[in-house]
């Protein structure tokens, strides 16, 4: 007479926060995890050959994937001979990846003598027939896998959907951020946070290095971005973190110097999971990110967030046993070899010469010195930034009369020899596909030499296109709003000020500066193209010799 087999049975419970019904709606109240409880254990009572080992409850995990503690756990306690029949609700509430599931099912536990039951599902493997194992199972374990590839689609789209419209859907605000308590999708300035990012940044734009900030603010006993989440009793973790307490670094104020978010543009979509089954993480490129701007107030402005930008692309590490770097720092390259310049200092009987050479020179490389005092550079580049400025602060003066003017736009554009050129550009690529017909109707040409090159003119004219679009839009934008549209009028008037040229100055203005053999030296401004678009019209209005004679 064979011997009864008696069944310790687990029973497992899971509900995931994503658990609702495909049409949307909150998941009935039969799915909470007291109500498969219940069903469960008044199952198990009812059954003479089971008696109950133990519960297992994966609360707000998804199951799209078998990585839960407590499913884990039941498999250790199968796996050591303590459980050898596993009771489930239905087969939605084991798992939803439906290869998972059935090799579970089909495989493992057989291969453990585990008996396998679904209640609600009525499926019992030891009663089941070859039909309803290699069939129904795998078809409703499909059905729940799809269920959950619905559920993953649908919170993509809707979060899509909030990103455009630049609404917050991170479960923590960025350093320096709190989410709104009337708008969890809005973000309001955290005060405290928010004057620490405006040191990092002023520091920077001062000449700091990233590690000589962090160190700073170490010294100063500031909590990390992480510390400080922690200290307002955020259960907040990141992958970043290298010890129990975490401490600035030089990364992490690098990932606050480079963060759009703090100019008021809401930046989202940086990264996205593989899929709703993998819960690797991909890096997205900057093209495919959510950008809206003036979502939120800024914390830092657009003209310090680009000047930063532009210092993190060069070398601006101070000099030993200093915390800044020089005034040039950045800024300064050989205007032949387009290598840094370098910062020598030469003390003689108590007095000291500061000068630069070029950095290719300096490691015998190649290049020539391309000597020049730090006394001369100011002065020389002081110079160009005074009379640039000057010329601006004029033609700011003609506009502003000249808006009390009816004058044609068009009349401007005929000074501007890139919008000319341009213009004539496409025209020529007009010209050139016409003529394509007639050297295709004569034979010159071959068909597919007629696709090809039509694509290539078509191509070219379309980039004319968007490079004209581009010059004439810079020009009516300072033609009808004046020249604090393309450079701040406040900054222009402060410089106008001030005596000696000063790091803050610099920054404002210069994007880059080259110095050249005998001392000579060009800058290039950051506002290169809005500053040549006022030349233009600097050019028009002396050309109106009623506007001259008005401003004069």
């Amino acid at each position: 007479m064979q011997k009864k087999i008696m069944y310790h049975a687990a029973i497992y419970l899971r509900l995931s926060r994503d658990d609702e019904d495909i049409d949307g709606s909150a998941k009935r109240e039969s799915d909470s995890i007291s109500s498969q409880r219940e069903l469960a254990r008044s199952f198990v009572r009812e059954q003479p050959d089971m008696e109950l080992f133990d519960i297992y409850i994966d609360d707000g995990y998804s199951g799209a994937n078998f990585d839960r503690p407590d499913f884990k756990r039941m498999m250790a306690d199968i796996e050591n001979g303590n459980v050898n029949c596993v009771v489930v609700k239905d087969l939605s509430r084991f798992g939803r990846d439906y290869i998972e599931a059935g090799r579970f099912i089909q495989k493992t536990f057989p291969a453990f003598s585990v008996r396998f039951i679904a209640i609600t599902d009525h499926y019992d493997s030891l009663t089941a027939d070859q039909s309803t194992t290699s069939l129904v199972i795998p078809v409703k374990n499909f059905v729940n896998d799809s269920y959950c590839q619905d559920i993953s689609e649908k919170v993509k789209s809707h979060q899509r959907v909030k990103r455009e419209k630049g609404k917050f859907i991170g479960a923590f605000a960025v350093y320096g951020y709190q989410k709104d308590h009337e708008d969890k999708n809005k973000l309001v300035i955290d005060e405290y946070a928010a004057k620490i990012v405006k040191n990092i940044f002023t520091w920077k734009l001062d000449g700091m290095s990233n590690l000589a900030i962090a160190n700073r603010l170490n010294e100063n006993g500031i909590f990390s971005p992480l510390e400080y989440k922690k200290s307002h009793g955020e259960h907040y973790s990141t992958g970043f973190q290298a010890g129990i307490v975490s401490k600035w670094s030089a990364v992490a104020v690098k990932r606050i110097l480079t963060n759009e978010i703090y100019t008021g543009m809401m930046v989202q979509g940086k990264r996205e999971k593989v899929n709703y089954k993998v819960d690797k993480i991909l890096e997205k490129p900057e093209s495919e990110w959510f950008k809206v701007e003036g979502t939120h107030e800024a914390i830092i402005s657009k003209e310090d967030y680009q000047n930063v930008q532009r210092l993190l692309k060069v070398d601006t590490r101070a000099g030993k046993g200093k915390e800044k770097a020089h005034m040039f720092s950045g800024l300064l390259f050989c205007g032949d070899c387009k290598e840094p310049m370098v910062r020598r200092i030469n003390r003689y009987r108590g007095t000291e010469k500061i000068y630069y050479i070029c950095s290719t020179r300096n490691r015998s490389e190649g290049c020539s010195r391309h000597s020049i005092p730090e006394t001369d550079l100011k002065r020389v580049v002081f110079q160009i930034i005074r009379s640039q400025v000057t010329l601006l602060m004029d033609v700011n003066r003609q506009m502003q009369y000249l808006q009390t003017k009816e004058m044609n736009f068009e009349d401007v554009v005929g000074f501007d020899k890139e919008i000319t050129r341009l213009r004539n550009e496409q025209e020529k690529y007009l010209e050139l596909r016409a003529g394509l017909y007639e050297d295709l109707k004569t034979g010159i040409i071959t068909q597919t030499d007629f696709k090809n090159f039509s694509k290539i003119y078509e191509k070219q004219y379309i980039e004319t296109e968007k490079a004209l679009t581009r010059q004439e839009d810079m020009l009516k934008k300072l033609f009808y709003n004046g020249v604090q549209s393309g450079v701040k009028l406040e900054r222009l008037k402060e410089t106008m000020q001030i005596a000696t040229l000063d790091r803050d100055t610099l920054l404002a203005f210069v994007d880059r500066i080259e110095v050249y053999e005998e001392k000579k030296v060009s800058v290039q401004f950051c506002y290169q193209e809005e500053m040549e678009k006022m030349l233009v019209l600097s050019e028009f209005l002396s050309s109106q010799s009623e506007v001259v004679k008005e401003v004069i």
